[in-house]
């Protein structure tokens, strides 16, 4: 990439951070949550606890990052606390899973959601949409800059819009069930599954973690950036949630993963939900480019330290790295074309879990090799760091219990990651 000539404070920071985290899952999970955790309390309870996850994340990343404020993230952090070996497969996770999967899942979702309004074959509108974007991130980095920030602010009043509108709308049919059910379905494996469908949805959370070079004062915006971007996003999503319920019957809502439209032609009427599919729509494109536009970062920092992967280093005249953009692009079509939705959610969500929880016990590791470091530290250590860690044991578990499938192929990616490092000699200037 090109010299980085100024340098981001931690507002336009913390707006990274929004416009990574609302995404798909935020349109589509409640259906899948609602297969087997009904109960609104507990759905209120899985979206409140995955922005204290989130927000625990946020802090102790913010420690991470302040102890080494160069981007790249966990390939990064993982390679100086444990090893380059760890810090190559995390950074083999972000090439082939981090932001292939999610923007797989978020044409995917734009797919279900177009095809309500025209007859085109969901999976074609998926595919065209990651080619056209990664396209427009191709040719001209000042479009792409200026259509970013503008899709956060969109992000942010789409959603501002649908929680009120939602709000003071009266319901008629509704998935609203405030009953006492919910001590026994927090109890569930299946509440912990739905958890995972939630965490997902949170990702994002670190996304001002991957670009520390271009973040001014490092130890002091990147905690504002992440923690207060993830407090935003939390309060937003709640309520976008509850607003769901309210306007769409159990059975129209469970297993579906375009609860939006159901909402919206619950609220707005056939013709209005029309209108309200291709904002959605609009707001998932800007979910792809985010994605399109940061996850190359990571293949850029591996494509400089491993031989393999130095053709990804190769950049078109304007300094873009268009070689890893593409590379990115081809697997998420892959994921498009072979992975249901559901399954492509649970093994990304399973092995960027590891791939966090990794990097948050990282914060133990720091304390002990530096006790009197001046870097920012996170608060009520070692509990929130503690915290993360059990929720991430949490869905693990239930994962490798209950999804056994998903949970293997995770596993398979991590493997045929730790393959490629024995066949990846270190470039001569390598800083892993």
């Amino acid at each position: 990439m090109s010299a980085i000539t100024k340098k981001i404070g931690w507002k336009v920071a913390a707006a990274l951070v929004v416009a990574n985290m609302i995404g798909t899952g935020v349109f589509t999970s409640l259906g899948f949550q609602l297969l087997d955790v009904q109960n609104s309390w507990s759905i209120a309870a899985l979206w409140v606890l995955g922005g204290v996850m989130a927000l625990v994340g946020a802090f102790c990343y913010a420690e991470v990052g302040s102890a080494f404020p160069k981007s790249g993230g966990e390939y990064v952090f993982l390679t100086k606390i444990y090893h380059p070996f760890v810090g190559y497969l995390a950074g083999w996770v972000s090439l082939i899973v981090g932001f292939a999967a999610p923007v797989a899942l978020a044409a995917m979702a734009l797919g279900a959601y177009t095809s309500n309004v025209i007859s085109i074959a969901p999976s074609v509108l998926a595919v065209g949409t990651v080619i056209l974007i990664s396209g427009i991130h191709s040719f001209n980095l000042k479009v792409s800059s200026r259509f970013q920030a503008f899709a956060t602010w969109f992000k942010v009043l789409l959603i501002l819009f649908l929680v009120v509108t939602g709000l003071v709308v009266a319901s008629g049919a509704t998935a609203l069930d405030f009953s006492g059910s919910w001590t026994l379905e927090v109890l569930t494996p299946s509440f912990a599954i739905a958890f995972v469908y939630v965490s997902y949805s949170y990702t994002g959370w670190n996304a001002a973690a991957y670009i520390l070079d271009e973040i001014e004062q490092p130890g002091q915006n990147l905690p504002k950036a992440l923690v207060r971007g993830t407090l935003v996003v939390t309060v937003l999503y709640v309520l976008l949630q509850l607003v769901f319920l309210k306007h769409g019957s159990l059975e129209a809502l469970k297993g579906q993963i375009d609860v939006g439209h159901v909402f919206a032609t619950a609220v707005f009427g056939a013709k209005g939900a029309a209108f309200i599919n291709f904002l959605i729509a609009f707001f998932l494109v800007s979910s792809i480019s985010a994605m399109v536009w940061v996850g190359p970062r990571v293949s850029m920092a591996m494509s400089a330290d491993y031989k393999l992967w130095g053709f990804l280093r190769r950049k078109n005249k304007n300094g873009l790295p268009v070689m890893a953009l593409w590379f990115q692009a081809v697997i998420s079509i892959f994921y498009v074309l072979t992975g249901t939705f559901e399954s492509v959610l649970l093994y990304c969500g399973f092995i960027l879990q590891l791939s966090s929880a990794l990097a948050v016990g990282g914060v133990f590791i720091l304390r002990k090799r530096n006790p009197s470091a001046t870097y920012y530290q996170s608060p009520f250590y070692p509990w929130l760091p503690l915290l993360f860690l059990l929720f991430s044991i949490w869905i693990l578990g239930y994962l490798i219990v209950n999804q056994p499938q998903e949970s293997l192929m995770g596993g398979a990616i991590l493997a045929v990651g730790a393959l490629t490092y024995f066949l990846s000699p270190k470039t001569e200037k390598s800083t892993s």
